[in-house]
């Protein structure tokens, strides 16, 4: 998933499915609790990355489940868009986001993100300097 796209919450804290997200986001979606360099926003995942995460989860030992790893489990919205293309969510997501009436859905590889409008200038100003662009150039083998 690529791509920025402004959007805005409704008065039934719901948001449309960008045009371009639609045939990747699939139906049916997952949306839970997010963080991008030390910023609180939402993520998004597909089912099929929502099932690899579920496992992933399962396999780890008890101990391991317990904590911050389950409050991704415990605070998430299972997501399926009206005919519309909205999807809710739920007024617990929006507070830990901060997130106000605008917002930005932002793509990322494999999942998308959810981010208060304000706060995603406030990411992206600090994080679009040429130095931080190349270290993740470099990150990711470019």
């Amino acid at each position: 998933m690529i791509g920025k796209y402004p959007a805005k919450l409704d008065d039934k804290n719901r948001l449309f499915v960008p045009a371009k997200l639609r045939g990747e986001l699939g139906d049916d979606f997952y949306v839970t609790l997010g963080v991008n360099c030390g910023h609180r926003c939402l993520t998004i995942y597909t089912a099929a990355e929502w099932q690899t995460l579920s496992d992933n989860f399962n396999a780890l030992s008890l101990s391991q489940r317990a904590g911050a790893t389950s409050l991704i489990f415990m605070n998430a919205a299972e997501c399926n868009p009206d005919k519309q293309f909205r999807f809710a969510l739920t007024q617990f997501l929006i507070d830990y986001a901060g997130i106000g009436r605008e917002v930005m859905i932002v793509g990322r590889a494999g999942q998308a993100e959810i981010w208060d409008a304000e706060e995603f200038r406030a990411f992206e100003a600090e994080n679009l300097t040429p130095e931080k662009l190349l270290a993740s150039l470099e990150a990711i083998g470019l």
